[in-house]
């Protein structure tokens, strides 16, 4: 997966108790925006950020703050994790909050 400048990629990874993800632009070999359940901001959203349903506020979150970006199109790149779970509940609230991929 190569993420570039029209479509850049974005990158998920999945602790116990937290998930964070990142938009990455591969071409240029810079992150343009990152967050996860631990932020600051966020922490005080989520009682616990390691279950379905913190999953599912965190991809509408995330999917927000990257259209306030200018990002709508992404490739998911879910770093070998099974596209069950935490991180199915993610991409889809990323495709509800209107991130294409």
């Amino acid at each position: 997966m190569f993420g570039s400048s029209d479509k850049p990629r974005l990158v998920v990874h999945r602790s116990l108790k937290n998930l964070s993800a990142q938009i990455i632009n591969d071409a240029d070999k810079k992150i343009i925006f990152t967050l996860s359940t631990y932020a600051k901001d966020l922490r005080d959203k989520f009682s616990y950020g390691g279950n379905i349903k913190a999953a599912q506020a965190f991809g509408e979150i995330f999917a927000s703050r990257a259209k306030e970006q200018g990002i709508s199109k992404i490739i998911f790149d879910r770093a070998g994790y099974l596209y069950h779970g935490r991180i199915k509940a993610f991409a889809e609230a990323l495709r509800k909050g209107g991130l294409k991929f």
